[in-house]
């Protein structure tokens, strides 16, 4: 009975982790005139919930999060796979100065996406 007791707590310490949202969670705009809607679509948007990167065809575990000083950014470990193929990469990600937009910066590459509003989903 105690070890049924112990489990139960350590569940529910851990359960507020699981439920609250990270601070890159949401809906972005591919482009100015995505449909946010569609979420991992040509045109449309892609989302970050759960520590998983949703893009076009391809999703990413975002693992080993690294804060970066001074910076509202993080490093990520990007476990990727889509199109019958697997990859792991880094990626940085860090909000915008008024936090309406999300900066994806890839090794090569840089993105900047508007979030989504409500009313758009």
């Amino acid at each position: 009975m105690n070890s049924i007791r112990l489990y139960s707590t350590a569940f529910a310490a851990t359960l507020p982790l699981a439920l609250t949202a990270g601070p890159y969670d949401g809906v972005y705009k591919q482009t100015a005139n995505a449909e946010c809607a569609l979420v991992g679509a040509d045109g449309g948007a892609v989302r970050i919930a759960e520590n998983i990167f949703h893009g076009v065809e391809m999703e990413c575990r975002m693992t080993r999060p690294i804060d970066v000083n001074d910076m509202s950014a993080t490093i990520f470990q990007m476990e990727c796979s889509g199109e019958g193929q697997t990859w792991t990469e880094r990626a940085i990600l860090m909000t915008d100065a008024d936090q309406s937009g999300l900066y994806m910066i890839w090794d090569g590459y840089a993105f900047r996406y508007d979030r989504c509003t409500d009313a758009e989903s």
